[in-house]
Formats: C-alpha cells, sequence, structure tokens
C-alpha cells in the first residue's frame, strides 16, 4: 500500500474572526456531511456534525448540531475550545487563543490546540457508505485531561430554516454505554456513545433559543434559531489514548462493527487507493488535494434506494454527483460538466459509466433530468442544455474508455433524444426548421445553465436561440453522427449531416456580431438579438466539434480574455454591461440580480483553456499557471475544496457553496490536460 499522504496546514490568523468564515466539510458517499467553521460556532443551517442522507421523502436531515466542548483543566479553570454565538451578537470564542493549528490530513479534518504546554487534537471523519460521525480526540502532550462535551440537536431538514420549532419534545433513551435520543416521527433516533475509556454521562437537560446564525443573516434568512442538549459526556483523557464520539442513525451491529482507529485506517487507505488510481500528475500537490475533494461530489444516492436496487439487478450500479455542499442535490447539468474531471482524470472510470447508466435510465421525451428534489424519488426535466451535455459527457467516457458496450446500449436513447429536439419537445425547446437552430422557452421556467429566478422574476431571461444550446446542439448532433457511422455506416448518417450542416451555416450567418468582434448570446430573443458579451459564446470554440468558422476563433477569445476574465474563472458578464454587479452579496434577491451579471464561476476555467488551446496550441504551461492560482482559494472558504462562485473584482470573495462539483472538476481536468508533457486521460 502507498504512503501518499496529502496535508494542508492553515496559518491561524490573529484575527479570530476570520476562524468564522473558514469551513471544513467530510462526507459520506451517500451525500450526507459533517461540516461547520474553524471555530466551531455554526453560522449556517447547514452546519453540524451528522446531516444524515435518509431515503426519500426525508432527504437529508440535520442529526447533531452542535458540539460544545470544554477543558477542565487540574486548577479547576475552565476553557472553552468551541466558538458559540448568541442573538444580541453575543460572540463567545476564548478557544480561538488556544488553537494554534488546522490541518488537513488526506482531505480529513485535524485541530490542534495548545493550553500552555498542554496540547489536545481533535479529527473528524465519518465512515464511508455510513451515516455516522466520528469526532476523535487526542491528548498529544501533558498527563491528564478532563474535556466535558455537550452534543446539541435541532432535528430538521437541512435546508429547513433554524426559526423552525421542534416536531415534538426530545426523548432520551439509555442501554448501557448507548444513548438515543428520539424526536418523533418522521426521523430516526440519533445514536451517541462514547469509545474510550474514563468516560461518563452527566444528565444535565437544556434548551437554548438565542442561536445566532451570523450566515443566515448576511443572506437575508431567519438567523436566530434553537437547540436542545441531553446533558454532556465528561472524558478523562490520557495521553495516547484517544477517546470519539460517535453519533448516527445505524443499526447499533453496524456503529459497533469497527472500532475508531480501524475505521480511520480503513478510510486513509481508501482515499490513497484514489490517489493512486489518480493521473499521475493529480497525485501530488494542488492536484492531489481536489482528487480528494472530488469524492465528496460522488455519491450513491441514498434517498432513492430503489435506483440502486434496479442498476444491481441490472449487473450495474447507481451513482450520481451531488452538484455542490451544502443545499444541492444531483443536478444533471453540473454532473454532466463535471465528470470528466471528477471521474476520469481521477480514475474512476467504472463510476463515470454508473453515473452515465443512472441518468440514461431517467431520459424523458428527449431529456435528461435537471435535478432531483431532496424530498422526491423522481427527476424534473426543466433544462435546454442539460441533456446536450450529456452528449459530451459520454463521448469523453468512451474515447476514455472505449466501452462500446455502454454506447450500445444507450444509443437508441441518443437517436430518440435527437428526434424528440427536431418535433419539439417540453418548454418550448426544439429546432427552429426555418434555420436548424435551437430555440427554447416556456413561461416561469429559466432553462439555461443562467437559470436565476427569483419572485417570479427572471433575472437573466434568455429565450430564443442561446449561443451555447447551439454549440452543444452541433456538437451533439456531430458526436452521434460518428457512434452511428461506427456501428451501421456511412449510409446511416445522411440526415444527421444535414442537420448538421444547417446549423452550422444558420450559426455562422446569425451569431456573429461584427461590431462588438464576438458573438450574440441570443438570437431571436423576445427582445431580439442581445449583444452582452458572456462567457457562453467560448462553447462555439471549446467543444469538440466547432461549430464557430475558425476565422472567427482568435477576436472571440480575445473578447473573453479581456472582458471576463479573472484569476479564479470567468465573468458571467462584462464591465461594460449596465446590467453588471461587481459583488455576489446580501439577501436572495440581491444574489439572485449578480448571480450571472458578472459574477465569477470557477467552472468556466474549463471552457477558457479549452478554447486557448485551440487558438494557441503551445500555450499548455501558461494556462497550467493560470490554474495555480486557485491553490490560494484552497486556505478559504471551504478549506482544500473549490467554491461555487466570486465576486466580479478583486479580491475576487468566494461565495455560493463552499463546494461545488463542476468547479472542482474543471479545474481537475485541466490541469491534467496541461500538465507537461500533457496527460491523455485514460
Amino acid at each position: 500500500m502507498s504512503s501518499l499522504q496529502i496535508n494542508r496546514v492553515l496559518q491561524i490568523q490573529d484575527d479570530p474572526y476570520a476562524l468564522l468564515s473558514q469551513e471544513w466539510l467530510v462526507t459520506n458517499g451517500l451525500g450526507g456531511y459533517a461540516s461547520g467553521t474553524i471555530s466551531g460556532a455554526v453560522t449556517r443551517r447547514y452546519h453540524g456534525f451528522l446531516t444524515a442522507s435518509l431515503p426519500a421523502p426525508l432527504g437529508r436531515i440535520v442529526m447533531l448540531n452542535h458540539l460544545s466542548e470544554q477543558v477542565i483543566r487540574s486548577d479547576g479553570m475552565r476553557i472553552d475550545l468551541t466558538a458559540e454565538e448568541f442573538s444580541g451578537r453575543r460572540l463567545h470564542m476564548p478557544g480561538s487563543q488556544y488553537l494554534k493549528e488546522f490541518r488537513l490530513e488526506m482531505g480529513l479534518p485535524i485541530w490542534r490546540y495548545d493550553m500552555d504546554g498542554v496540547i489536545l487534537e481533535k479529527r473528524v471523519l465519518m465512515p464511508y457508505g455510513q451515516n455516522t460521525a466520528h469526532i476523535t480526540y487526542e491528548l498529544i502532550e501533558g498527563d491528564l485531561l478532563q474535556l466535558e462535551l455537550r452534543p446539541s440537536i435541532h432535528f430538521r431538514p437541512q435546508e429547513a430554516t433554524v426559526d423552525r420549532e421542534f416536531a415534538k419534545d426530545y426523548t432520551l433513551f439509555v442501554k448501557d454505554d448507548l444513548f438515543e435520543i428520539h424526536g418523533g416521527d418522521p426521523y430516526p433516533p440519533v445514536r451517541l456513545c462514547i469509545c474510550g475509556e474514563h468516560a461518563i454521562f452527566i444528565m444535565d437537560r437544556r434548551k437554548h433559543s438565542d442561536i445566532h446564525f451570523r450566515v443566515e443573516e448576511a443572506r437575508g434568512y431567519p438567523h436566530t434559531g434553537h437547540h436542545w442538549s441531553p446533558g454532556a459526556f465528561a472524558l478523562t483523557m490520557v495521553k495516547g489514548k484517544p477517546s470519539t464520539l460517535i453519533a448516527s442513525t445505524e443499526s447499533l451491529e453496524v456503529i459497533r462493527s469497527k472500532l475508531p482507529q480501524e475505521a480511520k485506517e480503513v478510510e486513509i487507505r481508501r482515499r490513497q487507493v484514489l490517489l493512486q488510481s489518480a493521473s499521475p500528475v493529480l497525485q501530488n500537490g494542488m492536484g492531489a488535494e481536489l482528487v480528494l475533494a472530488a469524492d465528496q461530489f460522488i455519491i450513491t444516492p441514498a434517498g432513492r434506494p430503489d435506483e440502486s436496487v434496479s442498476a444491481k439487478a441490472s449487473g450495474s450500479d447507481a451513482r450520481t454527483i451531488i452538484a455542490g455542499y451544502h443545499w444541492f442535490t444531483d443536478w444533471g447539468r453540473d454532473t454532466m460538466i463535471s465528470l470528466e474531471g471528477l471521474t476520469l482524470a481521477t480514475g474512476r472510470q467504472q463510476e463515470a459509466g454508473y453515473i452515465l447508466r443512472t441518468f440514461a435510465n431517467h431520459v424523458r421525451d428527449g431529456l435528461i433530468p435537471n435535478m432531483f428534489p431532496e424530498h422526491d424519488k423522481t427527476g424534473v426535466y426543466h433544462t435546454a442544455d442539460a441533456t446536450l451535455w450529456f452528449f459530451h459527457a459520454l463521448h469523453r467516457y468512451v474515447s476514455a474508455t472505449q466501452d462500446r458496450e455502454t454506447l450500445r446500449a444507450i444509443l437508441p436513447k441518443l437517436i430518440d433524444i435527437v428526434e424528440h429536439h427536431l418535433r419539439g419537445t417540453q418548454f418550448n425547446i426544439g429546432i427552429d426548421p426555418a434555420d436548424g437552430l435551437l430555440k427554447q422557452g416556456a413561461e416561469g421556467y429559466q432553462l439555461t445553465w443562467m437559470d436565476a429566478k427569483v419572485n417570479g422574476w427572471v433575472v437573466t431571461p434568455r429565450r430564443g436561440k442561446a449561443v451555447e444550446l447551439n454549440a452543444l446542439w452541433y456538437n451533439a448532433v456531430r458526436l452521434l453522427a460518428t457512434w452511428i457511422r461506427q456501428e451501421d455506416g456511412e449510409h446511416a448518417t445522411a440526415w444527421l449531416q444535414e442537420i448538421a450542416e444547417q446549423a452550422y451555416d444558420s450559426f455562422n450567418t446569425r451569431f456573429w456580431y461584427a461590431k462588438g468582434g464576438y458573438l450574440y448570446d441570443v438570437v431571436d430573443g423576445e427582445s431580439g438579438d442581445d449583444t452582452a458579451c458572456r462567457p457562453n459564446q467560448l462553447l462555439a470554440i471549446s467543444l469538440d466539434h466547432e461549430v464557430l468558422h475558425k476565422d472567427k476563433w482568435q477576436p472571440v477569445f480575445e473578447t473573453a480574455k479581456r472582458e471576463l476574465l479573472t484569476p479564479y474563472g470567468l465573468r458571467s458578464l462584462s464591465k461594460d454591461h449596465p446590467d453588471y454587479k461587481l459583488a455576489y452579496v446580501g439577501d436572495l434577491m440581491a444574489r439572485d440580480a449578480a448571480y450571472h451579471q458578472g459574477t465569477v464561476w470557477g467552472w468556466l476555467i474549463g471552457l477558457y483553456i479549452d478554447a486557448w488551446l485551440k487558438v494557441e496550441p503551445d500555450a499548455g504551461s501558461q494556462a497550467h499557471q493560470l490554474l495555480l492560482d486557485f491553490n490560494l482559494h484552497l486556505n478559504e472558504a471551504g478549506i482544500g475544496t473549490i467554491s461555487e462562485v466570486f465576486d466580479a473584482e478583486s479580491p475576487y470573495t468566494p461565495g455560493g457553496c463552499i463546494a461545488q462539483a463542476w468547479s472542482v472538476g474543471e479545474v481537475l481536468r485541466c490541469l491534467a490536460k496541461t500538465a507537461s508533457p500533457p496527460t491523455l486521460i485514460q
């Protein structure tokens, strides 16, 4: 077994408030997770040591919300290690002066506290495939230490606001060394136990009703919540003998199937195998950290157990990709864009096949699902581009694996998809027979990736013929023609050749905005042709089958470079547009107003680099250097991963999800692609 060790050590800043904005994340391969601030204060509704992923209609449920940690010194002095904040902004965080180091070891978080030479470490781990969390404490230096741990709970769906009332009074059941907290139907109990020596439980029920969630306040949501605690565990810590608090919704047999030390060793070995399987250029440094970050998104959909049963019956397995933590589920578009980087670059080809077959099983009316709601087993289909990205992802998968069997199995559905688009399908998605271009648009829906909508207001109305949709359509038709030719011969593709040629000619006639030297964002829109300079136009160059004539590549790329490029991706709109917003802040209305109106998206760095290397094939080393700028970002927001979005201007403050699948996937893919020498994804 390899001894690969990937560490990130965070320098603790003098400003303790910085610890409130730096967050950690541990996942369990099911969509469940543990997450919080480095300080220990809960600032989001999503924070807690155990958010369990349960079958629909439950979805992801916050089960263990907070853990207060107090050290009792030999002189009787109590030291609070965990920050807490109450209404009235009473922020209590004395433990920050003792926190000397926070680090990720193989992607797993570790806190190191030094209390006048008495050194205590804490680590958090979730056994893979379980709704279980291990919070382990170890005395590194010092003879004895008293530690008091007070768990607090508020059972609720993860997206529920923090002011939600308790479903009913909580009940504590004690059997031997196992403590079960019941919150009533429909929630399962959370089971707590201590694995270690010298531990007792002190019954001391408390309810806190004035907990302040500062990020919820900043985002315009209810921000005063409540927790309930059954009491506290009192531990006597002895040097070299760790103690672990286990929190779980699993059965007692599962909880006790592995001791914490064994579970840690199993998880570290699993992560080492992930690194060994990845492209060689991704086995060290930032690339290796992102390989481990990628693992957080690839899950078995625990909310849809029937799907796993059906997949296993056909000799496959169900897999999907969580679009982002904390609040996203699996989205079709995000899955297909991030699939190559998250799975193929990381050596997880088998899981890539599972993911593609999972989504193929959900094709309806020529569309793959836009997303799967948190509490439902069925997908919703309001998307015009996810299905076309499916062709792209399948092409990259087949090129890497030569898995013709999967291609042949899916091929009839691909033909059906194209036929549905030709005659028109849901949401007015279809081909205009007059010019062969793809149009879309339905009242009340925003169907492209620029999909912000709030209180009925569609922020970026793009009904009509969007530039990236037509680039994706042309690419999909060309790919399908190639696959059919390989299976059935040239004679079977004449109809597709005609479709592609008409789309190509019309695209180059209709989308070139000569005055600006770039491409219209939408033609035949509700207000005519849209001249907004956006990154979508780069897909006309970056895809495998480029729909834009080659003599236009250079000006389009140079415009995007000049107007949109930042160290962390591309702006979603150029600065000179009247709707440009420089910061992604405020309540939901303000944030959605800025979401695609200047805000930088990390995933867009991928299509920028693809277009760059089409225009300048020898620019690989420069592109690689550009990607390394993300290394600085791995110390902020979600430590060791990449955020969803960034402000449009310096200092490019991160926002949105602290960990986003397509941000991580596209940076990983491009790191491998631009390595010297370039690495083929096998």
